[in-house]
């Protein structure tokens, strides 16, 4: 018997509206960072971006795509998802919020679709590699079907 593909809500989605990516599964029994992910499947890390959930003064939830070695700007994401302040997400709220655990966060597919922004510097990419909805596995896709897959926007959100 040959081995089931697997596949996450992030993937399903992507089949539905027929975007084109590609996946690697690798081994992961526990939360890695997104530079450790991307030296073990030996991508440049300027090609992996990490998944960040805020909530902001409203009680809305913001979801923010950003290169790995980089941090958000809380007042420049605040500013472009028009909040007064945004804070992370508490950890505990993550899976009850998105549908995904933590390192398995990916802005595709989540329960609900919430306003998502890319870091503007990927419109320069052909490729970028995001988590793929679990542990242990990552999405390739072109920054343009990411945002087409999330109806995010592009923006400067990061320090």
């Amino acid at each position: 018997m040959s081995k089931k593909e697997v596949k996450t809500n992030a993937m399903r989605m992507l089949d539905r509206q027929k975007i084109p990516y590609t996946y690697e599964e690798y081994e992961c029994d526990e939360f890695t960072d997104g530079i450790q992910v991307a030296d073990k499947l030996g991508y440049a890390h300027e090609l992996v971006y990490k998944t960040l959930v805020t909530t902001g003064k409203t009680g809305g939830y913001y979801v923010f795509v950003i290169p790995i070695e980089e941090e958000i700007d809380f007042k420049k994401a605040a500013r472009v998802v028009g909040e007064k302040s945004l804070e992370m997400l508490h950890l505990k709220d993550l899976t009850r919020v998105t549908g995904y655990v933590r390192g398995g966060c990916t802005a595709i597919g989540m329960k609900k679709q919430f306003p998502t922004v890319i870091q503007e510097n990927a419109c320069e990419l052909t490729k970028m590699h995001v988590s793929g909805g679990k542990l242990g596995m990552q999405i390739t896709l072109s920054p343009q079907d990411l945002q087409k897959a999330t109806n995010a926007k592009f923006a400067d959100v990061i320090r």
